[in-house]
């Protein structure tokens, strides 16, 4: 008995050694505690989906994200119907904007993924959408959105054709701002708003935005910020239960240098009155934003996270790109790559290495691929037997 009660004692001893080294280590090494825990069993990832796409929010990489998702697990995808390459937008969405969606009252057709852009009508997306569809969308601070959508729409929104440059346009909008012809000038005023399916001419009253605020959050499980994309990115991976490389990409639709503007502090401050409810759209969401982060995961935990995915980022860079910088249109060979130009922006591009073997290629090339050619290849994939989206500008 005396050797067995040694024993214990012995054991005791040895647990309470190894209980104080594992909290040494968390107090004086900072340790994550909850790293030490093993992950729980993987539940199955997510493949219902709802991206509201806004616009100049860098929603075209995430729209590449979701394609490349769709296409590697076989699922499908609301595309536009016909010729169209939007779901609609400006207008409400509607079900008949999309491809292959029987329009009997009675009858409704379940896609996975919808992600293309369309103006926000939670009763028509209901019918498109199953019911355990993941809604997310993602927003960006409003001075940033509204100074690429100038240069990007300059040419469409009639608000921006006459206004020599942004600084000028917001010293006095309503000179070439008109409420009336305010479906064509949705990229001047409010436009994150506009595409939640609300009026971007409203008064920013109280009551109202408090009101619009409580839809947007009783729709949507997550409002992602363009700003800090790579810390949106873990957060989705994570809330969708993805494997890395899901979520990794290459910037898409972005700009050359030379045709980002840099706006006076005047100017951004009268942004936050011209665009009064994208503003209190903006700041809300990046509220809800860290604090879903920070309850999801600890400081060390993002930190970690956020460097896996840009390590992984840039080996695929390196894997894939013959520069990783992108390039101007001129030096893109491939039309399949090349970017749709916008107004007087300079959209860029990637050239891929040469010498791919056929797996690798295909990785690279959906990565690679600007948002017009893949929406076109995904239709050709899910309607093999319908006449295939026409891109005039690639035949130019």
């Amino acid at each position: 008995m005396s050797i067995l009660r040694g024993t214990q004692r012995s054991f005791q001893v040895a647990l309470w050694f190894l209980v104080l080294a594992v909290f040494l280590l968390v107090v004086f090494l900072h340790v994550d505690f909850r790293l030490l825990i093993p992950d729980k069993v993987q539940e199955p990832p997510v493949t219902n989906i709802m991206f509201l796409k806004t616009h100049k929010t860098a929603s075209s990489t995430i729209l590449n994200i979701l394609y490349r998702f769709s296409e590697s697990h076989n699922l499908s995808t609301a595309l536009p119907e016909g010729s169209r390459v939007h779901l609609g937008y400006p207008w409400l969405f509607v079900t008949r904007y999309v491809e292959g969606l029987k329009q009997d009252a009675h009858l409704q057709h379940h896609f996975n993924i919808m992600c293309n852009h369309l103006r926000f009508n939670y009763p028509e997306v209901q019918k498109v959408m199953p019911r355990d569809t993941f809604y997310f969308s993602i927003l960006r601070n409003p001075v940033f959105q509204l100074e690429s959508s100038f240069i990007y729409y300059k040419d469409y929104a009639p608000a921006f054709q006459r206004a020599k440059s942004l600084d000028e346009f917001l010293a006095d909008p309503w000179k070439y701002y008109k409420a009336s012809v305010s479906l064509e000038n949705v990229y001047a005023k409010n436009n994150m708003w506009f595409d939640f399916g609300f009026d971007n001419n409203a008064p920013a009253d109280k009551d109202y935005v408090r009101k619009c605020l409580a839809e947007v959050e009783q729709r949507f499980h997550l409002v992602l910020i363009a700003d800090y994309f790579d810390e949106s990115m873990v957060l989705l991976r994570r809330r969708l239960r993805w494997q890395l490389d899901d979520v990794v990409s290459f910037k898409l639709n972005v700009r050359s240098q030379s045709t980002v503007s840099h706006l006076t502090p005047e100017s951004q401050e009268r942004v936050q009155h011209w665009c009064a409810l994208d503003w209190q759209l903006y700041q809300h969401f990046n509220r809800t934003f860290w604090t879903q982060l920070h309850a999801e995961l600890s400081p060390r935990q993002l930190t970690e996270e956020v460097e896996q995915l840009r390590e992984r980022q840039r080996e695929l860079m390196a894997l894939c790109l013959q520069d990783p910088e992108p390039k101007n249109l001129t030096h893109i060979d491939d039309r399949n790559l090349r970017p749709y130009q916008s107004g007087k922006a300079k959209i860029l591009g990637y050239k891929l290495r040469h010498g791919l073997d056929t797996t690798t290629l295909h990785i690279c090339q959906r990565m690679a691929m600007p948002e017009l050619q893949h929406m076109a290849h995904m239709y050709s994939l899910q309607f093999p037997d319908k006449t295939p989206k026409d891109i005039p500008f690639l035949k130019k």
